[in-house]
């Protein structure tokens, strides 16, 4: 029932300059019965936001601009030409010509 702030599963988030931030945030999300779920926390979580980019020296792996993100992984070609990991395999497309494969009846 109650959120342990020293899980290692947190990194450390809920301490350091914005840790009422995270905490407050987590537990809006957390305890949340809207739908979808913490909806009604989003500007718990903008403040947070705001105060991971206010403190870029200790956030600078959480502090994330979405839009930036996405152009980011359309644009920067992979190492070596492989794909991220999260790239799923193109699916062929169905060849039209293929009819002989099929045992006619």
């Amino acid at each position: 029932g109650e959120i342990n702030w020293d899980c290692p599963c947190l990194g450390g988030m809920a301490y350091g300059p914005c840790g009422p931030e995270f905490r407050e945030a987590f537990s809006c999300f957390v305890f949340s019965e809207e739908e979808p779920k913490g909806i009604n926390c989003v500007e718990k979580f903008q403040a947070m936001q705001t105060c991971f980019r206010a403190h870029p020296e200790v956030y600078k792996d959480e502090i994330m601009d979405d839009d930036e993100e996405e152009v980011a992984d359309a644009s920067t070609p992979s190492p070596e030409g492989e794909k991220p990991a999260d790239t799923p395999e193109p699916v062929p497309a169905p060849s039209s010509q293929k009819t002989s494969e099929v045992p006619s009846s």
